[in-house]
């Protein structure tokens, strides 16, 4: 409905569609436009009525696919720290144009610009493409980062945050005008190279026709400091500290607001420190142990994989237990309720989680309650706790329900329940844990073990119903709590995401026959499954070891 605009939508979707899919030789299958996003209302101004509107920016939204051959190999733009030494490298596909319009950098100057970046030659992006796949296929990658997003200064800063590295370098030999060179949002990236691959590197890159665009920049360097470089003068020299705190105060403006004030204040505080490694892999058994390889091959008892309406992690959780050695049965509430699946068929069952019902304000309690109040599941669930074979697992939404199961469960009295975190908000983190002392069948040999671990959870604060924090971990009731970069119990927010105090976050009954825990370590039981992985790691992560240690109770 506005005049222009519906011929520059066609030729957007002309450029896109008609010039650069063939060029590149590929099929966009969905586009959805912002035309149809417009408000309108009456204001009265003057005793008079006036009409007011506002029609969203012209915008269009592209979603296509492609294959992944190998998840394995990925690249982060996490700056790696490199003995032998590395180098950065800026492939520039806007070959030196450095348009400002419509970045970052012209709308802090309330400017729009009048000439934004492009895709001028479909052939040098290709040979980008393949080059960038030829150098993962081949291992030459440290670190990969995309300019087009804030611009080069962007993109080494958050490659300098994410590897907690100091960097230098030099952009003389990328233009006239160093704001220009750092704040424009040309499509390129920037690529650390290990000095030992860096002839290999050149070579590929010559070979796709990409040596007139390649850029040697700089090197990360051991201060903790950014500093670069424009004909002979220093024009950044910062501190990588004040920098991502400069860069996260906005963040720490708008959580305040919103969330806990206090954990707001924390995780701003946490940027004051820049210990590295923040995860890391501690552990006192070997990953590829296969302990339970001898029962793979034969008898493979039954597991229930417990869900209800919402879980979502049915999937991972039966890939682990059947990698045990497990058969594994996907189980749903209904069929309990309804007495077409009999618990007593199972030797272990496993309550999943993920956003029972829509993840609302306690919804393991209303799973519980499905159970506590229904004699058919009632009888059910009690008859399997209390045999002397079976055995479960419950994590998140499954923690929580079977936390609210404890009178049904032997020895489970001293439970906790688990509620709103301390910072209000649902958080879905990698956090670090530590292994404590205790009879979980599930924790046996990892005693002492740290390694990290997803958390996704909204209620994951524990609280007391009849034993405090010291009780529970001087019973050996508790058997996971977070810990910091130097491997001591932490409160402190986000490094215990809930809030729990002593950082406790995963319970055993008096027998170990159950245990319970707020963490997913079903979602990572493979090595590369994991966002950060430990060297030394193989097929397998750490968590493995927990479905095992299952397999290995049950012979």
């Amino acid at each position: 409905g506005h005049a222009g605009e519906d011929a520059l939508l066609y030729d957007t979707v002309k450029a896109v569609g008609m010039e650069l899919c063939p060029q590149l030789g590929i099929t966009i299958p969905v586009g959805k436009d912002s035309l149809s996003m417009k408000s309108t209302w009456d204001e009265v101004a003057n005793k008079q009525i006036v009409k007011q509107s506002v029609t969203a920016p012209l915008s269009l939204i592209i979603s296509a696919f492609a294959p992944v051959f190998d998840v394995r190999k990925t690249c982060t733009p996490e700056i790696k720290q490199c003995k032998a030494g590395s180098q950065l490298m800026l492939i520039d596909l806007g070959q030196s144009k450095n348009r400002l319009g419509a970045s970052a950098l012209t709308q802090v100057y309330s400017q729009t610009g009048d000439l934004g970046p492009d895709l001028d030659d479909a052939s040098l992006f290709k040979a980008f493409f393949n080059a960038i796949q030829k150098m993962l296929e081949q291992d030459l990658l440290l670190a990969y980062h995309d300019r087009s997003d804030g611009g080069l200064v962007t993109t080494l800063c958050e490659m300098a945050f994410a590897g907690r590295s100091g960097l230098e370098f030099d952009i003389s030999a990328l233009g006239v005008d160093a704001l220009s060179i750092l704040f424009s949002e040309e499509l390129g990236a920037v690529i650390q190279v290990a000095d030992s691959n860096l002839s290999r590197v050149e070579s590929l890159l010559s070979g796709q026709g990409l040596s007139e665009v390649c850029h040697i920049l700089g090197k990360p360097v051991s201060s903790e400091s950014i500093r670069i470089f424009f004909k002979k003068d220093v024009i950044v020299d910062e501190s990588i500290v004040d920098l991502r705190r400069a860069w996260s105060e906005t963040t720490w403006q708008m959580q305040r607001l919103r969330d806990n004030p206090d954990c707001a204040q924390q995780e701003f505080d946490l940027l004051l420190n820049n210990e590295k490694p923040n995860l890391f892999s501690k552990l006192t058994y070997n990953t590829d142990e296969d302990i339970a390889a001898t029962y793979v091959g034969g008898h493979r008892p039954r597991m229930a994989i417990l869900r209800e309406e919402g879980v979502n992690g049915q999937v991972e959780m039966a890939a682990a237990f059947d990698r045990a050695g497990f058969q594994t049965f996907d189980v749903h509430m209904s069929d309990i309720l309804s007495g077409r699946v009999s618990l007593s068929g199972f030797q272990g069952i496993a309550a999943c989680g993920g956003f029972s019902y829509g993840d609302v304000l306690g919804a393991g309690e209303g799973w519980a309650k499905s159970i506590l109040y229904n004699p058919r599941a009632y009888d059910e669930f009690s008859a399997f706790f209390n045999r002397s074979d079976s055995f479960g697992l419950g994590i998140c939404n499954g923690c929580q329900m079977m936390s609210n199961l404890y009178q049904l469960i032997p020895g489970a009295a001293n439970w906790p329940r688990f509620v709103r975190n301390q910072s209000e908000q649902f958080e879905a983190r990698v956090a670090m844990v530590e292994v404590l002392e205790s009879k979980s069948l599930f924790m046996d040999g990892m005693v002492g073990s740290m390694m990290p671990v997803v958390v996704s959870h909204g209620e994951g604060l524990v609280e007391a119903r009849k034993a405090g924090s010291q009780q529970l971990l001087d019973q050996r009731v508790a058997c996971l709590r977070f810990v910091d970069a130097s491997g001591k119990v932490s409160e402190y927010y986000p490094l215990n995401p809930n809030g729990s105090a002593l950082g406790q976050n995963g319970f055993t009954n008096d027998d170990g026959r159950f245990t319970i825990m707020m963490p997913h370590p079903e979602r990572i039981f493979r090595s590369v499954q994991n966002s950060w992985q430990a060297p030394e790691w193989g097929e397998y992560s750490p968590w493995m070891r927990i479905f095992r240690n299952a397999r290995k109770w049950v012979d």
